[in-house]
C-alpha cells in the first residue's frame, strides 16, 4: 500500500539528506519526494510517499522522530487530503497533430508551454489519475520527454 507522507522539518543544510538517509539504511524506496518551505520560512514540508504495510508506517514514524530536525510528521490518507503532482511532457508534434493535442492539454486543463517545429511541452497539473490520464493519451504522439514533480500533499480542512 502506497503511503504519503509529510514531515515538517527545521529549514536547515542536510536534513534532506538526512530523512532520505533514514529510508535507504531501513531498505525503503522512496517513490515521490517534495521538499519547500513552508508559511514560516524556518521550517520546510517533506511530502513523500512510500510503498509498506501499517507497521511499516509505524516505524518509518517512529525512526523520523528520532531524527534531531523533525518536527512533526503525519499520515495523509487519500480520503483525507489534497494531493497535487507537476509534470511537464514534450511531445512530437507536427502541423497534423499539433491541434489534436491542444485539444487534448485542453481536456485535461493543461498549459501549453513550449511550440517548437517538431515538439510540443506541456505542463499538466493535478492528483495521479488526471495525470496518467493525461500521460497515457499523449503516448501515441511519441514522447520526446517527461519529468514529474514529486507529489504534494496538505491534509484537508483545517489546520492541526
Amino acid at each position: 500500500m502506497k503511503h504519503t507522507i509529510s514531515v515538517i522539518v527545521e529549514n536547515k543544510p542536510g536534513v534532506l539528506s538526512r530523512v532520505s538517509g533514514l529510508f535507504s539504511r531501513r531498505g525503503f524506496n522512496i517513490e515521490s519526494l517534495a521538499v519547500g518551505t513552508t508559511e514560516d520560512p524556518m521550517m520546510s514540508r517533506m511530502t513523500i510517499v512510500v510503498e509498506g504495510d501499517e507497521s511499516d508506517l509505524e516505524q518509518i514514524t517512529k525512526q523520523l522522530y528520532k531524527l534531531i530536525d523533525t518536527l512533526k510528521v503525519f499520515d495523509l490518507p487519500a480520503e483525507k487530503a489534497i494531493e497535487r503532482e507537476l509534470v511537464l511532457i514534450k511531445v512530437a508534434a507536427n502541423e497534423k497533430t499539433r491541434q489534436e493535442i491542444t485539444q487534448i492539454a485542453d481536456i485535461f486543463r493543461a498549459k501549453v508551454v513550449d511550440v517548437a517545429e517538431n515538439s510540443m511541452t506541456l505542463e499538466i497539473t493535478g492528483d495521479s489519475s488526471k495525470v496518467e490520464g493525461a500521460i497515457k493519451l499523449l503516448t501515441k504522439f511519441g514522447v520526446k520527454e517527461l519529468v514529474r514533480g514529486g507529489k504534494i500533499a496538505l491534509q484537508r480542512g483545517s489546520a492541526e
